[in-house]
């Protein structure tokens, strides 16, 4: 199964436990064999998944007699063990910035390592770091060609060589000259490999010794399974292997156990792959990918996406608006334009609780981001006017921003609905006044989560909610944001929410 279907299978088990009138040990065995199932299907080592069920049943067995919440105990014991399993005590390399850190690919042959260093390129550029590729791969025909044209579609510099055949040559000279440059990440990407080819092993650390790498990251193909094991560990006996980033874990059936046997290598994993795209490139913590991949969600992550893509300084006016009630059809193209920059949307709708790991199809995803973009051009043929209306457009208006977008009525119609039902819900959000003049919603959980909820139920359209996981789920999610140590600072980094959210909403005008 791939690692969305052994989700599911995990979540369905414990989902038994809410279930359940009683939580005994006969309980706790059936639902620790379904997850055991899951594990061994996803290739998980069976030593492993007996260490996950005995550190569970040993923690239920010394709770049972104490007044707790069962459900929640096993839950918590599931995750926390699943997490061990990936974790490793080792810190992953982090480049630091004013300072040039290479980095020096290594990997089986069709890992993927190539297109992974220019996501690995292009992952730091979209974050500020002034990147750079080099091809020291001279073993196979057409590598230079497949990195340079990598390199120019993401607007990378690249270094290599058609007529030098030694690779060592090819490497240091193309560091020295992006250090020249003052380049801050420069990636080397070396020739593939198996762990039976001696000659590219001692060529590999040829490599090492030549360009002294800061780090070297180990690309491993997730489709071998617990083979990850072997493979891992001749890597780094032969090299100094920092970091593992995995792929292909979006098509196959053993993800599990390929994550379990590298972190077994005590490699920290620091990103995975699943997709083809530049941007199919997630950064990997362990606490998190398991939460997300339960369902669980995660607050932190989500809140990360959100402020990497929005601007701050823009948030207080649009706050403010929303507050009265008001949201222009040209706040929905902010808002779009915002959603393009998140990258992947499952994996932003995976850290939002009672979302699952897979939201959206890949074929779904694809077709909203198609969809978003036709609305964008839709708009981008609206009058200043238009975008800053609530939407109230006479039919040859319509059909003359059709034809100039290049969609159809239909679709402008369509737009002007979904802008129509948001202005509703922020309308709605705005008479319920949720927070007060004193702010923070939080607090009013706390205080008083029945009303609360209830405030928010005639806010929100029932299909929004339903999308959301229902009510339980939205009350569940504030939970968290509110227990959530950097909330208050995000709130007031956004304007003093007000009755939008975390602050007194006193905030100083700029």
């Amino acid at each position: 199964m791939v690692l969305a279907e052994l989700g599911k299978s995990i979540n369905a088990a414990l989902q038994k436990l809410n279930k359940a009138p009683v939580v005994d040990e006969a309980l706790v065995d059936q639902i620790l064999g379904e997850i055991a199932m899951a594990l061994l299907k996803a290739d998980v080592n069976a030593k492993f998944i007996k260490k996950l069920r005995e550190d569970v049943k040993m923690e239920f067995k010394l709770c049972q007699e104490e007044n707790v919440n069962h459900q929640k105990l096993i839950q918590k014991s599931v995750v926390d063990g699943l997490t061990r399993m990936l974790e490793s005590d080792r810190k992953p390399f982090q480049p630091k910035k004013g300072k040039q850190n290479v980095i020096m690919f290594v990997g089986l042959q069709g890992s993927g390592k190539t297109t992974t260093c220019t996501k690995y390129a292009y992952y730091y550029q979209k974050k500020g770091w002034k990147v750079a590729l080099v091809c020291a791969d001279t073993f196979r025909a057409g590598a230079f060609d497949q990195l340079k044209q990598n390199a120019t579609k993401v607007r990378v510099p690249f270094y290599g060589s058609y007529t030098e055949a030694d690779p060592v040559y090819i490497a240091q000279e193309g560091v020295n000259v992006f250090k020249k440059e003052a380049f801050e990440i420069i990636i080397v990407d070396t020739s593939g490999r198996h762990k039976q080819e001696n000659d590219l092993f001692e060529e590999m650390k040829q490599v090492e010794a030549a360009v002294k790498p800061d780090d070297i990251v180990f690309v491993m193909d997730s489709s071998i399974g617990q083979a990850c094991y072997d493979q891992a560990l001749a890597f780094k006996k032969a090299v100094n292997v920092g970091s593992v980033i995995i792929t292909k874990l979006d098509g196959h059936a053993k993800g599990g156990g390929a994550l379990s046997a590298v972190a077994a290598t005590e490699s920290p994993i620091v990103f995975i792959g699943e997709g083809e795209h530049f941007d199919d490139l997630e950064s990997f913590e362990a606490s998190s990918f398991v939460r997300r991949l339960l369902g669980l969600g995660d607050i932190n992550k989500l809140f990360q996406s959100v402020k990497d893509v929005v601007n701050m300084r823009d948030q207080p006016q649009l706050i403010q608006k929303l507050k009265e009630g008001k949201f222009s059809i040209r706040d929905l193209q902010t808002q779009f334009n915002s959603v393009l920059k998140l990258g992947s949307l499952n994996q932003f709708m995976s850290a939002i609780p009672g979302m699952g790991s897979s939201v959206l199809s890949k074929g779904n995803e694809k077709e909203s981001i198609k969809r978003i973009q036709r609305f964008l051009c839709i708009m981008n043929s609206m009058t200043q006017e238009e975008l800053d209306g609530e939407g109230n457009l006479n039919f040859c208006r319509i059909v003359r921003i059709a034809r100039g977008s290049g969609t159809s009525i239909e679709e402008v119609h369509i737009l002007l609905d979904e802008h129509k039902k948001l202005s509703k819900v922020v309308g709605n959000l705005a008479k319920t006044n949720l927070g007060g003049k004193r702010g923070n919603e939080f607090d009013q959980l706390k205080r008083n989560p029945q009303q609360m909820m209830q405030k928010m139920k005639g806010a929100i359209d029932p299909s929004m909610l339903q999308k959301l996981g229902g009510m339980d789920n939205v009350m569940n999610m504030m939970k968290q944001m509110g227990q959530m140590d950097g909330i208050q600072d995000l709130m007031k980094q956004m304007g003093g929410m007000g009755g939008m959210g975390g602050a007194t909403g006193k905030g100083k005008r700029r």
